[in-house]
């Protein structure tokens, strides 16, 4: 799933100035009041880094554009409103969070037949690349560093992983990448490994969550044969009981733990349907990708914490 490392022409048209805070949706000093509210213990600060790439949010059929500008103010209120407060949030207390805006590609870029949406991908990524530079040459001071994305996000962190991690210096200052929400076949890392322990650090993990009856054509085109892990026992254990299941970040931003077993397959996990008030959600969604972090959100929160202290004992 990840693209071909892109030409560094590319790289120099209309270029966005990270030095200016407005290009960024978060900075450790520019927190959003949905980063911030789920931010009470700063303590892991010190010892490390979060950038966080969010996900597609232009997929309405109607939006022709293939990429968004980055003055859309739609764009930055999903950003601010929607994907740091549910996904974000799962890592702010992990580290000191960086978080582009950028010109994300719209949603048929993954689809169509057409080289216009390559180049939205690599136009995207040539945003994420510049801010990720800019934090390397004026924040990061030799820190570790975790990655976290998800879709279009884990896609373009996947290519900063493949571009300045991969048998790279810099690879000795990598927490974890988390990836969920894209297929990664084996091959594409090649000196960074899959982590298949919850405390293990120095790679990346990557799930893709489904029903039990799958999204069949979803599945079979983009994540079967691909890498994945639990993310409740951050193991290749094919079973994570709903009593390990730590809590899924509602949209009324309350936490609801036990809801779910979670289940290893081929590429990909899939969960029992919750009940009660997520009982119309389960029935009318095809597949639970918009989901890949909130429903496992207080997993993912307790282990980023987890890994940060682990890499800084070693």
């Amino acid at each position: 799933m990840f693209l071909p490392i892109i030409s560094t022409g590319l790289y120099a048209q209309t270029p966005i100035d990270y030095s200016q805070a407005q290009n960024w949706a978060a900075l450790p000093q520019q927190l959003p009041s949905g980063l911030a509210q789920h931010c009470s213990d700063t303590s892991l600060w010190a010892k490390a880094d979060v950038f966080y790439v969010y996900p597609t949010l232009n997929t309405a059929n109607a939006d022709k554009r293939w990429n968004v500008p980055l003055d859309d103010d739609k764009q930055r209120s999903k950003v601010l409103q929607t994907a740091l407060p549910f996904q974000g949030s799962a890592f702010v207390e992990a580290g000191r969070f960086y978080s582009p805006f950028y010109r994300s590609a719209h949603l048929r870029s993954y689809y169509v037949d057409d080289p216009k949406g390559k180049e939205a991908l690599e136009m995207a990524y040539a945003d994420v690349r510049a801010a990720f530079v800019y934090y390397l040459e004026h924040h990061n001071n030799g820190r570790p560093i975790i990655l976290a994305g998800h879709s279009q996000g884990s896609t373009h962190c996947g290519l900063l992983l493949q571009e300045f991690f991969d048998g790279q210096p810099l690879q000795k200052q990598l927490v974890v990448a988390y990836l969920p929400g894209i297929g990664i076949l084996p091959s594409e890392l090649k000196q960074i490994p899959l982590l298949t322990r919850p405390a293990q650090t120095g790679g990346y993990v990557a799930w893709n969550t489904f029903k039990k009856r799958l999204d069949r054509k979803s599945y079979d085109k983009w994540y079967k044969g691909r890498v994945v892990v639990n993310p409740v026992t951050w193991t290749l254990d094919s079973l994570a009981t709903k009593e390990a299941h730590k809590g899924f970040l509602y949209f009324d931003n309350k936490l609801y733990a036990g809801l779910f077993q979670t289940h290893l397959i081929d590429g990909a996990i899939w969960i029992d349907r919750p009940k009660g008030k997520f009982l119309l959600m389960s029935l009318t969604m095809r597949n639970y990708h918009i989901g890949d972090i909130n429903l496992f959100w207080q997993d993912i929160r307790e282990n980023a914490r987890l890994r940060v202290q682990n890499f800084n004992q070693n």
